[in-house]
């Protein structure tokens, strides 16, 4: 099947970064999963993109060794790139299998699930402290994004990296230019002048726990070694990047697109609060319905490949949309429908392989922390604006809220 052969076959031309589709994206997912499951698309850059809808699609593509998240043709100039470029394109999230294994090796030394549950106390503490702020200021509204699915997570990571809390400001800037400006071309030199300025916040900062190492998980990667094998400086740069950007940005958009689907379902809030260990199950079915990622990260397909009669040449690139797959009616019964008691929900909202989310279960833990101590101290929590009113951030990444206005 040739090139034109797939254009010929196109039965719709879909925007992804519309804001119309951004706003209402599932009822075009639908239509996709139904009419062209692997649709080919044009980014913004004027380069052709696949985008798989349907669950089993993505469970191949995301498992399949064929298509890679490092690009076949990157890094074959011999020429070093810039340590903000090489950030972007040399990371946890998008380099070949044997340096992911190789990675993700060394950071689960340090990045523990026995790590995780050990901060709980610690989220709970920092849960209740935010919520206690918001109720002594005497107000009965708030922005929920900012005032508090924000600040938790950030101050969570900040803390577990050893990182100045009054830094935050600058990862949540830094943080949304990233998202945002990745898919598009409009952004490149804020991209660029954002990541000048991360990299270089980095550098001072993993020069100065050099010499003086602490407790803290910059430090443990300082530190970590296995079988002599250590992480190269821009590893490390890498990896705090990943950490925090990924590290917040997935438990903000949990927690809001979580409080925004239970007051859209009354009855599912209600039914959480008389039954709070619900909340497990809960956070799984948030996750499902409406994730914190639209889509994958980026594969490339190493070699041509035919899936539902649509050829992918070699180095196309190729997303899979995670919101899509999890609304699947061939995978979960009544898909549209959102239920706090789900059993059967094998969800990929943290992706599915070799790339399955390394920081999982940490949002999930705050995400069950955070949506309990919601519904248990603000118990009258009420969207506070028209539901058409509510905007959600650009960008294919992600999927948040820009804000979020609840009274109680």
């Amino acid at each position: 099947m040739s090139t034109k052969d797939n254009l010929s076959r196109s039965k719709s031309d879909v925007d992804f970064l519309d804001h119309s589709f951004i706003q209402q994206p599932f009822p075009v997912y639908a239509n996709l999963r139904e009419n062209e499951p692997v649709h080919r698309f044009l980014l913004p850059g004027g380069q052709y993109a696949w985008m798989v809808s349907r669950y089993e699609d993505a469970m191949k593509i995301l498992q399949d060794d064929r298509f890679v998240t490092s690009h076949p043709y990157l890094g074959q100039t011999g020429k070093e790139q810039p340590p903000h470029i090489e950030i972007i394109s040399h990371n946890l999230l998008s380099v070949g299998p044997e340096d992911h294994r190789r990675l993700r090796r060394l950071i689960q030394k340090a990045f523990t699930p026995r790590m995780i549950e050990r901060l709980r106390g610690r989220i709970e503490d920092i849960s209740q402290e935010l919520l206690d702020k918001v109720l002594a200021s005497g107000k009965r509204d708030i922005d929920l994004i900012e005032e508090y699915a924000f600040p938790l997570p950030i101050i969570v990571i900040c803390e577990m990296l050893g990182v100045p809390l009054e830094d935050q400001d600058k990862f949540r800037m830094w943080s949304n230019t990233i998202m945002e400006g990745v898919s598009n071309p409009h952004m490149h030199q804020e991209m660029d002048d954002v990541m000048r300025s991360f990299v270089e916040y980095l550098q001072e900062l993993i020069a100065t726990r050099r010499i003086d190492l602490k407790e803290d998980l910059i430090s443990d990667l300082i530190s970590v070694e296995e079988q002599g094998d250590k992480l190269t400086e821009q590893e490390l740069y890498s990896l705090v990047f990943v950490l925090i950007i990924a590290g917040h940005e997935t438990t903000v958009n949990l927690i809001g697109n979580g409080m925004l689907a239970l007051l859209d379902h009354p009855e599912q809030k209600r039914l959480l609060m008389e039954n709070p260990d619900l909340i497990q199950s809960a956070v799984e079915e948030v996750l499902r319905f409406n994730g914190p990622a639209e889509v994958s990260n980026i594969r490339w397909a190493t070699e041509d490949v035919e899936l539902d009669g649509k050829l992918i040449r070699q180095g196309e690139m190729m997303l899979v949309a995670l919101s899509s797959a999890n609304r699947d009616s061939r995978q979960f019964d009544e898909p549209e429908t959102f239920d706090i008691t789900r059993k059967i929900n094998d969800h990929i909202a943290f992706g599915k392989g070799v790339h399955y989310c390394l920081g999982a279960p940490l949002a999930r833990l705050e995400g069950e922390i955070a949506i309990n101590d919601l519904l248990r101290m603000l118990p009258n929590i009420r969207l506070n604006t028209d539901p058409r009113h509510l905007e959600w951030r650009t960008g294919m990444i992600i999927r948040g809220l820009k804000a979020f206005p609840v009274a109680f």
